[in-house]
């Protein structure tokens, strides 16, 4: 019997045929791509690694021309399936042909399903014999691959067929609204403009973010600090009204506090307050997290893809916040127990008697919580890679651990009979702390007090400051609190989230960390707001991604899903259509600020970075045809325009940014400059005197 068994990607394959053999497998290569074959008994085992999908929509070569096909054709075109990965193809075209039995053992969720049934389809024309089953697991370990072997189960198409109706809908969106922009703004070839069905409403929450913080108006208040010592210990007490929103007021007080030397203190109040140990990290949970130790969250996955696919954590791609009933936590533990950075860790948990984690909120079961399946050495991991895994390991570890107990401390001070207090915290307990301590708070230790049965205590006062202060803009979201609300609002999945803000950022909407809007990501969100606001919001978006989800159970068909969307788009079309020249008008003007080089020497009007029909940019003037003043640019590097002006000829300067060189390099843009001759005509006398 011939078995064929598909993974996702190489190494998944290299790992499963090493567990399924016990390391008795041989490589080979067919068609350049590696294959592993075993025995089992009389069953001869093949292992064939993809990469991902292995075969693209796309439409039909016909609706390529932008110019000629309108936007609203493509909503009813059915696209066609392109092979993207030519070899793979031919591989398992090859090994499919002799087969009995294909299992799937692609990744378990949507994504992976579908890229099973992709590659049965591929066989299914070669081979209308076979039978077909589906290996499920969560983890790249022995224990796991073995039990999902010896109880394979059905493909599920109706999961595959939620992934794919996804395709269908990202591709028509983007296609559709991408081309309408692009046209309408006068944005083809390499400048043309990308827009999405998730991209707009999330570059919504980040731009109108900013509209806030630009329309924010601060309002001034006044704060009156006392810096107190007891026991030589310093600490800082605030008048008890906070912040003063009148001048005069606060003044007035200043005034009675400003020359005081000692304080009394009044009343002091302990607290014991608990800190819980975290809940289990899901994905959205590990990219949130992770960005505390520098990761984005595109970073994040494609990290834990890699310890996943090695076999040092579960499967990350996951909803799940609690651990199920069948996970050995304590096995899990005891991996550890001889490690050399967690092993006091994982003795202290290991010793009771009763492992009782925490859970959260969500609870699925196609994958558990994300958690380390096996200890792996420092050395053996990159320095990105040992991060990620130390804070998922300790993470684990938190959510076995006991409460943190906090101290918190009011102390009332009288100076000069005005109220003051200051207030501190320190951990009496670290618990789950001591094991994870990512965004720890710090402790802020007061000086013992008397607790006001006695006589009253008496502080120095080394200073008294009176502050101006101005309240602050609302802040830029962080790509921690971005991903939590593109989940809150059904925008996009767990696996996608990070890549749409990823294109954001490649398409240039978006810049720096917190994300902020460039001039375009601006100009593109405000034409669409302006004019067709439902793109913008994530209502309807929302409204795809719960239906997407019910056709995987089974609920809903991929084929009433795709003829619902379409009919969203039409409707977004028609007003899109409706308002083409302004939407088209508001772009361009964005586009051409955004493009301002200086002013032009000859006219006064500004100068422009265009670019002619044969794709040579150049820089012209914005009072053309009237003024025809031009300048020619470098064919490579990014355009950057300065406040600079060359004092010999009037054009302006601009820096030129190269892959190659880390500093620009900065030019006037009049190529013909008397400056220019002159330099030339100075380094071929001094290379003549030489």
């Amino acid at each position: 019997m011939n078995i064929l068994i598909i993974c996702e990607k190489d190494n998944a394959a290299r790992r499963i045929a090493s567990i399924l053999s016990e390391g008795k497998y041989k490589t080979s290569r067919l068609n350049r791509v590696p294959v592993y074959d075993f025995e089992k008994g009389e069953k001869s085992c093949t292992v064939i690694g993809l990469r991902g999908h292995i075969v693209n929509l796309d439409y039909p070569k016909e609706y390529n021309n932008w110019s000629k096909i309108s936007p609203r054709t493509l909503i009813r075109v059915q696209p066609i399936k392109k092979v993207s990965q030519k070899s793979i193809v031919e591989a398992l075209s090859k090994l499919g042909r002799e087969a009995d039995l294909v299992v799937v053992a692609t990744d378990y969720d949507r994504e992976g399903e579908l890229i099973g049934v992709e590659a049965l389809e591929i066989i299914k024309k070669v081979n209308t014999d076979f039978e077909i089953k589906r290996a499920r697991f969560s983890a790249l370990t022995a224990s796991e691959i073995k039990k999902a072997f010896e109880n394979l189960v059905e493909v599920d198409y109706n999961l595959s067929a939620s992934a794919e109706s996804r395709q269908l809908i990202d591709l028509s969106w983007g296609a559709v609204l991408t081309r309408f922009l692009s046209t309408a703004s006068r944005q083809l070839g390499k400048d043309f403009l990308s827009v999405g069905r998730v991209q707009s409403p999330t570059l919504a929450l980040i731009v109108d973010r900013e509209k806030e913080r630009e329309a924010f108006v601060p309002e001034p208040y006044w704060e009156i600090m006392a810096d107190c010592v007891k026991d030589k210990i310093p600490f800082k007490a605030k008048h008890k009204k906070d912040r003063f929103w009148k001048k005069e007021e606060a003044e007035k007080i200043w005034e009675k506090v400003k020359d005081a030397k000692e304080g009394k203190v009044k009343d002091v109040k302990k607290e014991k307050k608990k800190e819980m140990p975290p809940i289990p990290f899901n994905t959205t949970q590990l990219q949130r997290e992770a960005t505390k130790i520098g990761f984005s969250p595109a970073q994040t996955m494609n990290i834990a893809e890699n310890l996943y696919n090695n076999g040092y954590i579960s499967y990350p791609r996951t909803d799940n916040t609690v651990y199920p009933a069948s996970l050995n936590l304590r096995e899990i533990v005891s991996k550890f127990l001889s490690s050399k950075e967690f092993s006091s860790i994982a003795r202290e948990i290991y010793k009771k008697k009763r492992l009782k984690p925490t859970r959260g909120k969500r609870e699925t079961t196609d994958h558990p919580p994300i958690y380390p399946v096996h200890y792996v050495e420092k050395s053996k991991l990159s320095a990105q890679e040992w991060r990620l895994y130390e804070m998922i390991v300790r993470r684990f570890f938190a959510t076995l651990g006991e409460a943190a107990v906090l101290e918190k401390v009011t102390v009332d001070v009288e100076i000069e009979k005005e109220p003051f207090v200051a207030r501190g915290q320190r951990y009496l307990e670290l618990g789950w702390r001591a094991y994870y301590p990512y965004g720890m708070k710090k402790d802020n230790v007061l000086p013992d007090f008397i607790n006001g049965d006695k006589k009253e205590e008496v502080v120095d006062i080394k200073k008294m400051e009176f502050l101006e202060k101005e309240t602050q803009p609302p802040p830029r979201y962080s790509l921690a609190k971005l991903i939590q609300l593109m989940e809150e609002l059904g925008l996009g999945t767990k696996s996608t989230r990070h890549t749409i803000i990823s294109k954001l950022y490649e398409r240039g909407y978006i810049k720096g960390n917190p994300p902020v809007p460039t001039e375009i990501g601006y100009s593109v969100l405000d034409a669409l707001e302006n004019h067709a606001q439902i793109i913008t919001k994530p209502d309807m978006t929302a409204t795809l991604e719960k239906e997407m989800l019910e056709i995987s159970k089974g609920e809903k068909t991929l084929q009433e899903i795709v003829q619902e969307s379409q009919g969203y788009l039409e409707k977004v079309v028609d007003i899109l259509e409706s308002h083409r020249k302004e939407i088209g008008k508001e772009i361009r003007e964005a586009i051409d600020k955004k493009n301002e080089i200086g002013k032009c020497p000859k006219c006064g009007s500004t100068l422009i970075l265009r670019k002619s029909r044969f794709g040579k940019r150049f820089v012209g003037c914005k009072n053309y045809p009237k003024c025809d003043q031009t300048y020619p640019l470098p064919p490579y590097g990014k355009i950057v325009a300065t406040d600079e002006v060359c004092s010999v000829c009037g054009a302006p300067f601009v820096n030129v940014y190269s892959k190659k060189k880390k500093k620009p390099w900065k030019i006037c843009i009049n190529f013909n400059c008397p400056s220019k001759k002159e330099r030339k005509e100075s380094q071929e006398d001094e290379i003549e005197a030489s």
